[in-house]
Order: structure tokens, then sequence, then C-alpha cells
């Protein structure tokens, strides 16, 4: 039993140098807001000191970031937030579009006004998935957004990466 384990552990390389791949390694527990930006609504999901239970939260309008940040500060400071994780929808390919860069610009403004650290999370499909785990539909609420950033921040909880603090952060 113990051979087959190490079997399944090992790959084989191309130049036939025997690697083990190396689990995702989850960030430390802390309170986090996850944040699913969209062109009209914010999705947010947070999750307690523990990281045990994640639960979406009320969506936001958006507006411009001085509100955007005036309405998350004190959501912020109520839930003992202590990290921010923002969601990056990547292209099929794994590049970056338009609307990545847009979430990348919006995240790191947001980060950098609300002074908390910050995690980039894949969020290819979450929406997806969001609508077929709880029957929700893109219906103008934002709660299949909020459903959405839940997911972001439960695929954060189980594989990091650890947020950077905000002069590391690109």
């Amino acid at each position: 039993m113990r051979r087959r384990q190490e079997a399944l552990e090992q790959v084989v390389g191309k130049a036939g140098v025997l690697v083990t791949p190396t689990a995702p390694t989850p960030p430390r527990p802390r309170s986090v807001l996850a944040v699913d930006v969209g062109r009209r609504r914010i999705g947010l999901a947070g999750c307690d000191p523990l990281g045990i239970s994640v639960r979406p939260l009320p969506p936001l309008q958006r507006k411009d970031l001085a509100t955007d940040v005036a309405r998350l500060r004190p959501l912020c400071q109520a839930r003992g937030v202590a990290a921010l994780v923002v969601g990056l929808p990547l292209l099929p390919n794994g590049e970056e579009g338009s609307q990545c860069r847009q979430c990348r610009r919006y995240g790191l403004a947001l980060a950098r006004a609300l002074t908390l650290p910050l995690a980039w999370v894949d969020e290819r499909y979450t929406s997806w998935a969001a609508g077929e785990t709880t029957g929700l539909r893109a219906d103008g609420s934002g709660r299949l957004d909020s459903a959405a950033a839940a997911l972001i921040l439960s695929q954060w909880l189980a594989e990091g990466p650890e947020p950077m603090a905000l002069e590391q952060v690109t």
C-alpha cells in the first residue's frame, strides 16, 4: 500500500527526472472579504476568522471607487477583515483579457484604499458554477455575484495564495 501511495505521488518529467507534485498550500486562517467585480455589481462573500464558514454577503451596486470604498469600509471594520481576495476572470486559455485587467486595476485600487493585503484568484466559470449549485440566475439582484464570490473565497481557502502586502502586489 505504501509503495502504491509513493507511486501515485511521483510523476516522471520529460527529462526522466522524478518530480513530486506539490499540493496547494492553504493560507493561514483569518477573516477575509472576497470580491467578484462586475461592471454593475460587486459580489461579496466573507469567512470567519478561522476560515471555516464562508457565506455570501449582500452585493454592492457599483458606483465610483470612493463611494464603493465608503460603503465597504464599515463592513470590513465590522467583520474584522484582514485581507481582500479578488477574482480574476481569466480567458479560457488562461490569459488576461480586458475584463480581467479592469478587475485587477479595481481590486488593487480597492485594496490600497482599504489598506488590506491582497490575493488574486482565477475565477473562470464561478458565476456559471454558482448558478448550477444554487439555482440562482443573473436577475439583477446580485445574489448570483455574491454566490460566485463565495466560491472564489472557498477556492482561496483551499489553495491560497497567501495575500501579499500592497507594495508586493502587481
